[in-house]
C-alpha cells in the first residue's frame, strides 16, 4: 500500500516520504479499513517535528484520524462488519495511508448523508470540542467563554458548540484574518493578539469579572496570561501546547483564585463510556442538521503531501486540511 511515513522527527521535507509498506492486517479488536480521506491536525506536524507530548516510534506512517470502508475484521470484533461506512481515531498513527488497522472502540458509523471527507474532517476536532466543553467541563448557558487559536479547526467547532449550548463566546487569534469565520459561526469577540492585550480586552469586555472558563491550545505565555482574566472559581481547560509549555508550577496560579484546572487528550477517554456515547450521536446530528459546519479549507494528494504540512505550518488557515488517499 501507498503510506506517508516520517522516516525521522526532524521535520525536514525529506525525512517525510510517500512510499509502498505492508499492508496492515486487523487484529483481535480491529477493524481493518481502505482509507478514502484523513485529516491533518497539529499533532501530526508535532510528531513530524518531535515535539508531540505522546512519543511515538520511528519510522511512523503519518496520520491519526481517517474514514473509509471496513474491509475485515479481526478476532473478537462485534458491531462492525466489513462495507460499514466509519470513521476512526488511530491513536498509533497510520491513517496517512491506504490501509490503516483501528481498534473498533474508536471507529464510529456514519450516516449514508456524511461524506467521506466530511467525516475525516470532524471526528478529532469536532469530538474534542464537544468532550472539553462537556465532558471534562460543564457548559451551560449565560457562561463566559474564552477560546485561544479560535480560528483553528477545534476553535471553530468550540465556537460553534458552546454557542449552541448558550454561551458567550470570546476568542483569540495570533494571525489577522483568522478571526473572520470566528465571527461567521457566532463568536461575540474575536481579539487579534498581535494588535491588542487580550487580557485587557477580555477584562473591558465582561465588565471586569472575567471569563468563566478558558480553554487553551497554546501553552507558554499565553495560557499563563490567561490566568489575569479568568473569574475566581473558574476553569481553566488546556488541550495542547503548540507555543510551548505553561508554567512549571500551575499551583501558584491556580491557588490565587481557587481555580480548577484540566488537561484533556482526546486519546484518554473513555470509548465506552456514556459520555463519548453521547458526544458521538451529538457531533453526528449536529452535523447532519446543519447546526455545525465542518469548515474544509484544502484538501491535497499523496503527491502533495508537503505543501499539505506547510499550508498547516504556516498558521494561516482557518479550517480543516484533509488528505485524498482513495483505497
Amino acid at each position: 500500500m501507498r503510506a506517508v511515513v516520517i522516516e525521522t522527527p526532524d521535520g525536514k521535507p525529506g525525512s517525510t516520504v510517500d512510499r509502498d509498506m505492508p499492508d496492515p492486517v486487523a487484529g483481535p479488536g480491529q477493524a481493518l479499513v481502505a482509507i478514502e480521506y484523513a485529516g491533518l491536525n497539529y499533532a501530526d506536524l508535532m510528531m513530524r517535528t518531535g515535539i508531540y507530548p505522546h512519543p511515538k516510534g520511528y519510522p511512523l506512517i503519518a496520520g491519526l484520524e481517517l474514514a473509509g470502508t471496513v474491509v475485515a475484521v479481526g478476532d473478537g470484533v462485534t458491531g462492525v462488519a466489513p462495507g460499514d461506512r466509519v470513521a476512526a481515531f488511530s491513536e498509533d498513527a497510520g491513517a496517512f495511508a491506504q490501509l490503516c488497522a483501528v481498534p473498533v472502540e474508536r471507529i464510529i458509523h456514519l450516516p449514508e448523508d456524511i461524506g467521506f471527507d466530511v467525516a475525516a474532517a470532524f471526528y478529532v476536532q469536532a469530538l474534542t470540542a464537544w468532550n472539553l466543553l462537556h465532558t471534562v467541563s460543564k457548559t451551560k448557558p449565560g457562561d463566559t467563554i474564552l477560546i485561544h487559536a479560535i480560528g483553528g479547526g477545534v476553535g471553530l467547532f468550540l465556537t460553534q458548540l458552546a454557542k449552541a449550548a448558550g454561551a458567550t463566546v470570546i476568542g483569540t487569534v495570533g494571525t489577522a484574518g483568522k478571526e473572520a469565520r470566528a465571527l461567521d459561526y457566532g463568536a461575540d469577540l474575536v481579539i487579534n493578539r498581535a494588535n491588542e492585550d487580550f487580557v485587557s480586552a477580555t477584562l473591558a469586555f465582561t465588565d471586569g469579572r472575567g471569563v468563566d472558563k478558558v480553554v487553551d491550545s497554546t501553552g507558554a505565555s499565553i495560557l499563563d496570561r490567561s490566568f489575569d482574566c479568568i473569574r475566581k472559581l473558574g476553569h481553566v481547560v488546556s488541550y495542547g501546547e503548540a507555543e510551548g509549555k505553561p508554567y512549571d508550577s500551575l499551583w501558584e496560579r491556580l491557588v490565587q483564585k481557587s481555580l480548577t484546572f484540566t488537561r484533556m487528550h482526546l486519546g484518554h477517554m473513555d470509548y465506552g463510556s456514556d459520555d463519548w456515547a453521547k458526544g458521538v450521536a451529538a457531533v453526528i446530528e449536529a452535523v447532519e442538521n446543519g447546526t455545525i459546519s465542518v469548515p474544509i479549507e484544502g484538501v491535497f494528494t499523496l503527491d502533495t503531501i508537503e505543501d499539505m504540512f506547510a499550508a498547516l505550518a504556516s498558521r494561516k488557515t482557518a479550517g480543516k486540511l484533509i488528505l485524498k488517499v482513495g483505497a
